[in-house]
């Protein structure tokens, strides 16, 4: 992120905060004129920097009403497990946010779905029955306090 100026990096927040504007409003915003800004997008986008493009949805008013942080082990013997878990979390619509991290669980995985009921099928049904699963631990999310999706940039 050192390598961008302040015009890219006004860009780079203004997208985050509403992807749909037009480069006329968005050069207007940043203080640049339009080919430049749009310039700098496309080199952005053709970098990598910018994923893609996305919308964001309310989960509450979707009947998604339960989030989950689920702190998962594996156990270290079993051959392939790793391999495994990621192949079969990564195909799950009710995992939204998977972490590989340190400290005391192996994964940490967010997990919405309609009820709790939901939520026991699917610990049930998919997370007990993958191989070399030790562990699981769950913390069910009673609000969110914040909730943002743009990086500091």
């Amino acid at each position: 992120m050192n390598d961008l100026d302040n015009y890219s990096k006004k860009i780079l927040r203004e997208l985050q905060l509403d992807s749909r504007r037009s480069v006329q409003e968005l050069s207007s915003r940043v203080g640049l004129s339009g080919t430049p800004c749009w310039r700098r997008v496309k080199e952005m986008e053709e970098s990598g920097l910018i994923r893609r493009y996305t919308v964001l949805l309310d989960r509450e008013k979707l009947g998604l009403h339960v989030c989950c942080l689920v702190h998962v082990n594996l156990q270290r013997h079993v051959q392939g497990a790793i391999q495994e878990f990621e192949r079969a979390i990564g195909e799950r619509p009710e995992v939204v946010e998977c972490f590989s991290a340190t400290g005391e669980a192996d994964y940490l995985l967010k997990v919405i779905v309609p009820d709790i009921k939901a939520f026991d099928v699917f610990l049930n049904q998919v997370l007990f029955t993958l191989p070399g699963v030790a562990n699981v631990r769950t913390s069910v999310v009673l609000r969110e306090v914040k909730y943002e999706t743009a990086l500091p940039v």
